[in-house]
């Protein structure tokens, strides 16, 4: 854990100390509770928020009341890459919202991102022409709240990516999609994993948010990693078997009571340029959806993320999947 910065500027209607490890029993129970008030469509569980803590370039803050209760966290982690990203969260317990607790923490969180991003730019070599490293601060935000969105507009940040949920009803007929030539939908596998691995690095490139991940990296993030419901499309048509795709399904079965159903999400879905048009990712998600029925889902999800409010919805919207809830990614240059 990196140090917390200073906490001054933090209300005195709360005491205030470095957020760790050994605080996350009390801190999966403060996010439950705002949760069961703002009624998102997920649970965050106690296993999700130890992975916090799992990078050691981590900066927070908790605030308790005076018997001890955690009642606001703010979090900022840093992700090194080709550029730098600080992400922002944080939570207020509803009982002691609008008092001021929740902008004070947005400030603690920008600053200490600011002062994160300067420690990481100093320990680097500036590109040639002596510009630094671009950087950038960013934190998800419900599409709805209206508050948080313009609190951070306050501060200067900007929509940068929408995210938005689709589902799709299991009880329909789920469409027969064909694969061309020497193409095949497989089970994921641990031996296939590398190779999905540099597959979704060559899938994501360079594009803003996005980084190359390494095998550690990879690795990170997976508590509720559904092996049985991912999938891999190989090319067998060479010497040498090829990825040509791949989906990454998860179970998040703490989310089921609090949406009335279960459902199979796709976490992850990918194509690899070359074999676009061959319809590679309408019979992964087929294939995905036949699995997660097989076990007796009620429904099929997933999350699309775009650089636009439209939202790039299209596949899934012809596979019957219609448009929920989303989410946007605010982000401040830095």
């Amino acid at each position: 854990m990196l140090r917390p910065g200073l906490r001054s500027a933090l209300p005195r209607l709360l005491s205030w100390s470095p957020l760790g490890p050994a605080d996350n029993t009390d801190l999966a129970a403060l996010i439950a509770r705002a949760e069961q008030a703002d009624n998102p469509p997920f649970r965050t569980s106690a296993e999700e928020t130890a992975e916090y803590f799992l990078d050691p370039t981590y900066s927070g803050v908790a605030g308790r009341d005076e018997d001890g209760i955690m009642r606001a966290f703010g979090l900022v982690r840093l992700r090194p890459a080709a550029e730098i990203f600080a992400s922002m969260s944080g939570v207020v317990d509803p009982a002691w919202r609008r008092r001021g607790i929740g902008m004070a923490l947005l400030h603690w969180q920008a600053e200490r991102a600011r002062h994160l991003v300067g420690a990481e730019r100093s320990g680097r070599a500036s590109p040639e022409g002596g510009r630094p490293v671009p950087a950038h601060v960013v934190t998800t935000v419900m599409e709805d709240d209206e508050g948080l969105k313009d609190h951070l507009a306050e501060l200067g940040f900007e929509p940068r990516r929408w995210y938005r949920e689709v589902r799709r009803s299991l009880s329909e007929p789920i469409p027969h999609v064909r694969t061309d030539g020497f193409l095949t939908i497989e089970p994921w596998t641990a031996e296939r994993e590398d190779a999905v691995r540099r597959a979704h690095n060559e899938v994501i490139g360079q594009g803003w948010g996005n980084q190359v991940l390494t095998p550690e990296e990879w690795s990170v993030g997976r508590a509720f990693f559904a092996p049985s419901w991912s999938l891999v499309a190989v090319d067998r048509s060479g010497d040498r078997d090829r990825v040509a795709g791949y989906l990454r399904s998860a179970r998040y079965e703490q989310d089921w009571q609090a949406l009335g159903w279960s459902e199979g999400y796709t976490d992850m879905l990918g194509v690899r340029a070359q074999y676009a048009g061959r319809d590679v990712g309408r019979a992964l998600l087929t294939a995905a959806m036949r699995a997660y029925a097989a076990d007796g889902m009620d429904y099929a999800a997933a999350g699309v993320d775009s650089e636009n409010p439209s939202g790039a919805v299209d596949l899934y919207e012809g596979l019957g999947y219609h448009a929920t809830r989303g989410t946007i990614l605010y982000g401040l240059d830095v």
